[in-house]
């Protein structure tokens, strides 16, 4: 037979179905496995060699919830996630997206939400959209030259602001026409024959747009009423696609909403994933419903439900007063809709805002995301080195003055030079490693590509495997190394029925080869990178002692923290993925 293209030798095999891993030899051949050996493999004049004796290999990384709408279109490589094994990417999340709306209404919904400034978002676009249609979209991603592979949603906000136009798509006076939902309707059709998810929307009205004329709205999406949302979630059930989703946080709940959509009594049931801080420091009991809640409705009410759940602690960083939790209540909402530094310093100064942001605070029976404690947040950086390792709520008390006294005045006074910290979820290990196992939760939440001086989540699968080999050692095991693998690559791939997250013979090429030596302590850590298309530096992850070497396409893409030349402009390996062509697709 020809000489194989790339050998992977020696290495621990994962397949990525929850198999108990064996070693063995992969040969690869135009981008797939067609050798899968126990004993050594030829390599030829030209074979490519990558000794993995002592590592594990396995499928590429299946990361469910990224927004690298903008970033793909001026940095198609996304080398933060190949770095960390990622080889496969969902964009489109939040009812955010770039495919139907015009530039300037992509960037007004996209950025604010996002924390990605407004003009990258319009400028990427300007520079690169050929695309009007979902199908034209879908070929545009074909021809650039990704990195990862890339599927996507349609996008709610995106949909509606296409149909009604900005302005009536975020007014309660708006109630589309009967002609309007059916366009909707065909739309999100063409959308699925081209190989999308399916819907991704938003129902929490915290996310606001950015932009001048309508600034501060909630997003689209928030404003569709029941005959709009039912509408299309029959094109989903019929088409049998997903909706991906998150809850509203206010005192009007609409959870039972979804479970009731979901349900498939009667009718196809509704594939549903909705976004979650799963264990809540403002609500700390809220764990034992999101442990329990999905897997007795999938059993008992005929629903396919899945908390999407990032397997990490969820910790913040601001800049100064720049953080989306704060667009929860009116008093932060309120100095971030004001974009002029003086203007929100002067309100800032204000008694009356004072009291009112004091208020709100201090509301301990109002609906959250944020625990709202400032002794619960560590200022990390500040010209008045004095403050710097304490938290904001003990220089206050240092100072004589209430928590919120205390971080207005140092806004105020140091902007977005005030650099401080808070975990919002996610805190407790012993509940962190029960959801990572839970059968209702899908590990995800990531938001690669979004919030790019507030979290940085790229390497949480790396993370995820730390803690169950650590808790192995401790003799303390909440999963085996194969059923986390599975649970990050092939569960999430069948689920959402694309051809990805499984490595055995005739499975396309998409593999990490990873050191366990290098999972330690450093894959935690954070790190600063320029990210010149955006003119600012990143929050990123480093685990180039863990993940040594990733292949997309049967092409090794990072091998011992260096790139390829030429990934991302001269050539790509990843491909746009459509949904339904996957090699093995869960019923």
């Amino acid at each position: 037979m020809p000489d194989f293209d790339l050998i992977v030798t020696g290495g621990l095999w994962f397949d990525g179905t929850g198999a108990k891993p064996v070693h063995r030899n992969l040969g690869i051949t135009d981008g797939v496995v067609v050798r899968v050996s126990p004993d050594p493999l030829p390599a030829g004049p030209d074979t490519e060699v990558i000794d993995a004796a002592g590592k594990w290999v396995l499928p590429g990384f299946v990361d469910v919830h990224t927004h690298y709408d903008a970033e793909l279109l001026v940095k198609p490589e996304l080398s933060e996630s190949l770095r960390h094994g990622v080889t496969t990417v969902v964009v489109g999340n939040c009812s955010l997206s770039t495919i139907l709306a015009s530039n300037d209404d992509c960037a007004d919904i996209f950025s604010r939400v996002e924390a990605v400034p407004r003009h990258a978002v319009h400028d990427a676009l300007d520079r690169a959209r050929t695309w009007s249609s979902p199908a034209e979209y879908a070929k545009a991603l074909d021809e650039l030259p990704l990195g990862p592979n890339i599927a996507t949603f349609l996008d709610h906000s995106d949909l509606r602001t296409h149909v009604l136009g900005l302005g009536r798509a975020v007014t309660r006076d708006t109630k589309p026409s009967a002609a309007e939902i059916a366009r909707m309707r065909t739309l999100l059709d063409e959308a699925i024959d081209a190989g999308f998810l399916g819907l991704s929307s938003m129902s929490n009205p915290l996310d606001k747009i950015d932009g001048t004329e309508y600034r501060s709205r909630s997003l689209p999406s928030t404003y569709a009423r029941g005959k709009e949302v039912r509408a299309l979630n029959r094109v989903l059930r019929r088409r049998k696609r997903i909706l991906q989703s998150a809850p509203t946080v206010n005192l009007r709940p609409n959870i039972a909403k979804f479970f009731l959509a979901s349900s498939g009594f009667g009718r196809d049931k509704l594939r549903t994933s909705l976004l979650s801080a799963a264990d809540s420091k403002a609500y700390p009991p809220l764990v034992f419903f999101m442990l329990c809640v999905a897997p007795l409705l999938n059993r008992f009410a005929r629903t396919d439900f899945r908390w999407q759940h990032l397997p990490v602690p969820f910790t913040v960083y601001a800049d100064g007063i720049d953080l989306v939790v704060f667009e929860e209540f009116g008093a932060g909402a309120a100095a971030l809709h004001l974009k002029d530094q003086v203007e929100r310093n002067e309100l800032l100064r204000d008694e009356t805002y004072r009291r009112w942001f004091r208020k709100q605070y201090d509301d301990k029976f109002s609906p959250r995301i944020w625990h709202r404690d400032f002794f619960d947040a560590e200022i990390v950086a500040c010209p008045d080195e004095s403050v710097v390792g304490r938290s904001i709520g003990g220089v206050g008390a240092d100072r004589g003055l209430h928590p919120v006294d205390a971080y207005l005045d140092l806004v105020v006074e140091h902007g977005p030079k005030l650099r401080w910290r808070t975990t919002i979820a996610n805190d407790r290990p012993k509940y962190l490693d029960k959801l990572a196992a839970s059968s209702g939760v899908q590990m995800g939440f990531g938001d690669a590509g979004a919030h790019l001086r507030n979290m940085a989540f790229y390497n949480y699968p790396v993370r995820l495997l730390e803690r169950v080999v650590r808790a192995q050692e401790a003799g303390k095991p909440f999963l085996t190394p194969e059923r986390a693998v599975h649970r990050l690559t092939g569960e999430l791939a069948d689920w959402y029925r694309i051809d990805a997250g499984h490595l055995r013979e005739g499975d396309r090429a998409d593999l990490l080869v990873l050191d366990p030596a290098g999972l330690d302590s450093s894959v935690h850590e954070l790190h600063e990178a320029a990210l010149p298309e955006f003119g600012l530096n990143r929050m990123v992850n480093r685990s180039d002692d863990a993940v040594v070497a990733t292949v997309v396409g049967g092409r090794r893409v990072f091998r011992d923290g260096t790139f390829a030349d030429g990934l991302g402009t001269a050539w790509g390996t990843g491909r746009f993925l459509r949904a339904g062509t996957a090699a093995t697709i869960s019923a």
